[in-house]
């Protein structure tokens, strides 16, 4: 199915050495999903054109988005500790009748805290929407007004970011575009088979999908934060993998599959 004629979508590659997508953090507790969040994407994209806090979000919310997986990556546990540099007890959250925070009771001089992140993971994300609103965004990440961040600002992205246009639908995009996965990616998934294509998972926004997911972001507002769900469906894609036979005579240097008769020497 062809996308209408006034939308295309476009292409990003979103990998790093670290990456970190929260959609629902406290302070104690920073946990990453496993794939880039919708609230995560957008906040990427706001920061490329320029937009201040608070500032409409409508045309990026208003895009079909949908995640490839090249690369899942690990995940790392980042262990802090808090305390006050003076030596004295850490406040409360509850204030007393003068609005000033209480202290801990027992007195707490250490407070331990956690952040998880992606190491090495590799994502594709297209964005699906109008033509003049993906021009605009493909030239804007380019050349980002603000930083790029992977979730979080301690998280930038390696090159290329961009991966290019296609007039043609969402999925039909994420299931033709190369794999993105790094040599040591590629070497882990495939475990020593020569498959001609690997299968990839997709989560794609859809809505009629089974799952829900509450990271549309109304607002980035430091006071005025607000998040909206939408549903999103799974799916695999499949894509050459790329492996070329190490024996150029046998094939024609052609890119082959797993014969599960080689073990027999048949």
């Amino acid at each position: 199915m062809a996308a209408p004629a006034d939308t295309v979508v476009l292409l990003l590659r979103l990998a790093g050495p670290l990456q970190s997508w929260g959609d629902n953090s406290r302070f104690n507790r920073r946990e990453t999903q496993p794939e880039p969040t919708k609230s995560g994407i957008v906040g990427l994209l706001a920061a490329a054109l320029g937009l201040e806090r608070g500032a409409d979000l409508t045309d990026l919310t208003d895009l079909s988005i949908g995640v490839r997986t090249d690369q899942p990556g690990t995940l790392l546990r980042d262990f802090h500790t808090v305390s006050d540099y003076r030596g004295v007890p850490l406040k409360q959250t509850g204030v007393n009748a003068k609005g000033l925070q209480k202290p801990t009771g027992p007195a707490k001089y250490t407070h331990v805290t956690y952040r998880y992140y992606l190491q090495d993971a590799v994502f594709v994300v297209g964005l699906e929407g109008r033509a003049d609103v993906v021009t605009d965004l493909a030239a804007a990440v380019q050349r980002p007004a603000f930083p790029l961040a992977l979730g979080r600002r301690s998280c930038p992205p390696t090159q290329p970011i961009m991966l290019g246009h296609h007039a043609t639908n969402l999925l039909q995009a994420l299931s033709t575009h190369e794999w993105q996965a790094s040599d040591r990616g590629r070497a882990n998934h495939l475990r020593n088979t020569k498959p001609a294509t690997v299968d990839l998972p997709v989560t794609i926004d859809d809505p009629i999908g089974g799952e829900v997911r509450n990271d549309v972001p109304v607002s980035f507002g430091l006071r005025d934060r607000q998040f909206r769900q939408r549903r999103v469906r799974h799916t695999t894609v499949r894509i050459p993998s790329g492996v070329i036979d190490p024996d150029p005579a046998a094939d024609g240097g052609a890119v082959v599959g797993h014969d599960p008769f080689s073990l027999l020497n048949w």
